[in-house]
């Protein structure tokens, strides 16, 4: 799913890098008091021992009150189907999987994301996506069951529409029992004049219909009045999009009965992707052993990976955006990454991310949430302006199985971890910007084996336990 692609936001930091070293102040250290808690002699320090204890275990994913299927293995189950079918695509040529691929740590391995046509920005990985908050670079999704549900329509990823989705699902009867099993009979979305072709609300001055329009143009030879299809009543053209066409000929009523087929399906896709947990990896073994004094276990993490999360969580200072045990702080940043691969050098991110979440209609305060005033509805209700407005910052993704999903960035501008270290490290290459946003970053003046260390500390975040028996193509 695109930019599902996943997938990541939620409380999110740096949504443009994969290591943020040289971020302003000393890291993850303040609150517990050195060694609490453990029962072994560490080779760190005091107080990277203490940060250490905060990072692992990862724990449960977190209630989501706003989708009562969460915990529903039967929804899981139907969402597992949705995510490995490509029936929910024009041409029926994409899924979710085709950019999320299970065997590939749930990305695509590609610099930039391919759906129908090419996108801009990088596919995320999914490991543990049911802990974030935002979800996307640019945070434009408040839920995983909604973020689940944009790719579907996006022009550039599934190129499809909700009464495609609805009638896809009624028209093969094993995903029609398992939907009927979970929510009821559906209703007769074969029958065409009450639920038309490709009927679905198009979104004015949307980007991924401006990237449409250009790929149309670019086709046609440069012809700016190349393929209108891509423009919604009142634009320029003042074309009426045959999609919104579909739409509005349907009542209200079939209206709210398609909205709520998608809806089912994007909580279907949540409950599915909340299996995608990850948490045994070097680094969790050598903190399970300070906990348990259990000298065999800490011995699990390489030297180098210790001399590295030394450096993680003091000199090159890390911890200011990738703590906890997701290592994120699942906010955005500015990290200046060069421009590359193609992708747009003015890509706003998390300004523009803003402002599609306000106009998002299956948020989680809307009538499609389960709990729309309860507490999940707070971040939005209460999200200031953002500060930077125009400042292309993106979400801090986590750094867990990251030595599995290169390239790296929100653009893939680097093809290794060593030239994550290396730009983090020297600040060579970076974005001008004219845009007044955070001045946070500087030079770390790392010497050739400290970076050699704070990689293989990130290669000491690699779960090689993981059982992808869950998350795979039903049989």
């Amino acid at each position: 799913m695109g930019d599902m692609r996943v997938l990541i936001g939620i409380g999110a930091a740096l949504a443009a890098s994969v290591l943020m070293g040289g971020c302003g102040t000393p890291g993850d250290s303040g609150g517990s008091s050195p060694n609490a808690g453990t029962a072994a002699p560490s080779p760190l320090s005091d107080a990277a021992t203490a940060t250490a204890l905060r990072m692992s275990p990862v724990p449960p994913p977190p209630p989501d009150p706003t989708n009562l299927y969460f915990e529903d293995e039967g929804a899981a189950e139907l969402g597992r189907a949705l995510f490995h079918t490509s029936a929910l695509s024009k041409g029926g040529n994409m899924s979710c999987a085709k950019c999320h691929d299970p065997r590939d740590s749930f990305v695509d391995l590609k610099p930039l994301a391919e759906g129908v046509l090419p996108l801009e920005r990088h596919t995320p990985s999914l490991w543990n996506v049911a802990h974030l908050r935002w979800f996307f670079w640019d945070g434009r999704a408040d839920s995983l069951w909604g973020q689940a549900l944009i790719p579907l329509e996006d022009p550039l990823e599934h190129a499809f529409a909700r009464t495609e989705v609805a009638r896809a699902i009624h028209g093969d009867p094993k995903l029609r029992t398992a939907y009927e099993d979970l929510f009821g009979p559906m209703a007769p979305f074969d029958n065409l004049d009450r639920f038309p072709p490709y009927g679905r609300p198009v979104p004015e001055n949307d980007r991924a219909h401006q990237l449409a329009r250009e790929h149309a143009r670019r086709a046609a030879g440069g012809d700016p009045d190349a393929e209108p299809h891509h423009e919604h009543l009142g634009g320029s053209s003042g074309f009426y999009h045959p999609h919104q066409r579909s739409w509005d000929k349907m009542s209200p009523a079939d209206q709210a009965l398609v909205n709520r087929v998608f809806v089912n399906v994007g909580k279907c896709l949540a409950a599915f992707q909340r299996r995608m947990v990850s948490g045994r990896s070097e680094f969790d073994v050598f903190v399970e052993g300070l906990r348990e004094g259990a000298p065999e276990k800490v011995a699990a993490m390489d030297p180098a990976a210790i001399r590295g999360f030394e450096l993680f969580t003091g000199k090159a200072q890390c911890t200011v955006c990738h703590h906890g045990p997701l290592f994120t702080d699942y906010e955005f940043h500015d990290t200046r990454v060069p421009i590359a691969n193609g992708a747009p050098a003015d890509d706003p991110g998390r300004s523009r991310g803003l402002e599609s979440l306000a106009a998002f209609q299956f948020g989680v305060t809307s009538e499609w949430s389960d709990d729309p005033d309860g507490p999940a509805g707070n971040k939005v209700k209460y999200l200031p302006k953002h500060r930077h407005a125009g400042a292309p910052e993106f979400k801090t993704p986590s750094l867990r199985n990251v030595a599995l999903t290169p390239p790296y960035m929100h653009n893939g501008a680097f093809k290794t971890l060593e030239e994550v270290v290396q730009f983090y490290a020297t600040r060579e290459g970076e974005r001008p910007s004219n845009i007044p946003g955070e001045t946070i970053l500087k030079p770390l003046g790392l010497s050739d084996a400290e970076r050699a260390d704070l990689v293989a500390f990130l290669r000491a975040l690699t779960d090689d336990s993981l059982d992808l028996s869950l998350v795979r193509a039903p049989r």
